[in-house]
């Protein structure tokens, strides 16, 4: 049985990645034309399920804006929350 062990450094390394990653999907033009998304766009840039963006709304971790039946989170509040600065 192989081990691979997990160093705080390669968590540290994949969160870089991953950043630098999603930073290049959302173009900076797109940013300035584009400061709210819906649900659904939220879900496909994190690469989440409805439950768990549901219970990122529920515990506070992303706040969000009812408009009708519809559900509208802030880029740079994901972008913060990507970041790990929550708040």
């Amino acid at each position: 049985m192989n081990l691979e062990i997990i160093t705080k450094e390669d968590l540290k390394q994949l969160k870089t990645e991953m950043l630098a990653e999603i930073r290049q999907l959302i173009k900076p033009e797109d940013r300035q034309n584009k400061q709210w998304l819906k649900s659904a766009e939220v879900r496909k840039l994190l690469n989440i399920s409805p439950g768990t963006l549901q219970n990122l709304r529920i515990n506070g971790t992303l706040r969000f804006t009812k408009i009708g039946g519809m559900m509208y989170y802030k880029l740079e509040d994901i972008t913060r929350l990507l970041e790990g600065g929550n708040q």
